[in-house]
């Protein structure tokens, strides 16, 4: 039965350094969860807190309704994957996996059994004799992942399990966990600092920055309604461009911007004119319009990517912007040096406080 995790008011702190800041988060049971930031954010220390193997300053952390605070991280029953694999070189596959289950003096047809079905399920049934070294890195990572989960955890704790593999093998890899998790149904803490890794496999992701959780939200919010200015810069790339409210009214909130019509853009919490906000678009948002149209700017770089083209243009903001465009015809393609108009998708932008950071949009939060 998956269990639920409850982090309440957690805090980690060397000396003076505090890493984790009076944190709190609830994981659902049966949940691929995804904590995701940048590098020193505190998502390793977290999962490291959830494992036992960092101390609890302050605050609780449980397992349903069992706090594990003073379990040894021995009697927590969890299982772990790390980026470095942490295999047995000098056993076999099968040896490997049905390691843990010898450790708890399980019966050996229990133990044959539960080793079968877990190779049959990570689709390694057809190396169980191999060494490690004889293995790519994709394979070895399925056996991590079958050890960690054959001993039937509660928890499934993954920290950067991806990171050593090529491109190609980290896409496949990412699908198996996906696919194995949502199989076997356990509650799984996952992390990592790569975005599109994050968005293609969490059903919730946690945003971290200096030790506090940004936001918490299913991939395509966090990606399309980001709650604040950080979320917003570190998910994917955006466009930021100053604007300022002209007004209200039934149709939406009127927004001044830089050497270009004025545009008008729906579900904005009540703000006064004259304030002054920040709109960010990203590149697939922006859209070529016609004179008069949208901000005029002058193509700086092309970049031609099959599917789509990549603009790098000057819309005298001071800073270029970038717009994805589809290269569905030779003719719609334009060329460095032209000049161009740049509309925005007005349903899809996002607005923050130009203070603050913080979204503008309705109905948008942080879940934290």
């Amino acid at each position: 039965m998956a269990v639920a995790i409850h982090i309440k008011n957690t805090k980690k702190q060397y000396e003076d350094n505090v890493v984790i800041r009076d944190l709190s988060l609830d994981i659902e049971p049966g949940e691929l969860f995804t904590l995701l930031g940048p590098s020193g954010c505190g998502k390793t220390t977290l999962l490291r807190m959830i494992a036992g193997f960092n101390s609890i300053e302050n605050g609780t952390i449980a397992f349903d309704d069992l706090v594990i605070n003073r379990i040894p991280v021995h009697k927590r029953n969890f299982g772990m994957v790390f980026q470095n694999y942490a295999i047995f070189p000098n056993m076999t596959v099968y040896r490997n996996i049905e390691y843990g289950l010898k450790n708890k003096k399980l019966p050996k047809e229990e133990i044959a059994k539960r080793v079968e079905e877990i190779m049959e399920t990570v689709q390694i049934t057809q190396y169980k004799d191999r060494y490690p070294d004889k293995l790519s890195g994709g394979q070895q990572q399925r056996v991590a992942l079958a050890r960690a989960i054959v001993v039937m955890p509660q928890v499934l704790l993954m920290d950067e399990p991806l990171s050593n593999l090529d491109a190609k093998l980290r896409i496949e890899m990412r699908e198996a966990i996906r696919e194995i998790q949502k199989k076997i149904g356990i509650t799984t803490v996952y992390v990592t600092h790569d975005q599109e890794e994050a968005l293609a496999i969490s059903d919730r992701i946690a945003v971290m920055n200096k030790g506090d959780i940004q936001q918490v939200e299913t991939p395509e919010r966090i990606y399309l309604r980001p709650y604040n200015t950080f979320v917003a810069d570190f998910i994917g790339h955006s466009n930021r461009v100053e604007g300022t409210v002209v007004g209200a009214g039934p149709e939406g909130t009127r927004i001044k911007l830089p050497d270009g019509p004025d545009i008008t853009v729906k579900g904005v919490r009540p703000l006064a004119a004259g304030t002054e906000i920040l709109v960010y678009v990203r590149p697939e948002e922006f859209m070529f319009v016609r004179e008069g149209e949208g901000m005029k700017g002058t193509v700086q770089v092309k970049r031609f990517l099959g599917k789509y083209v990549q603009y790098i243009v000057d819309c005298g903001l001071g800073y270029n912007v970038e717009v994805t465009s589809e290269a569905s015809r030779v003719e719609d393609i334009h060329q460095e040096g032209e000049t161009v108009y740049l509309g925005m998708n007005v349903y899809k932008i996002n607005l923050f406080d130009k203070e603050t950071g913080t979204t503008l949009i309705e109905g948008v939060k942080s879940n934290v």
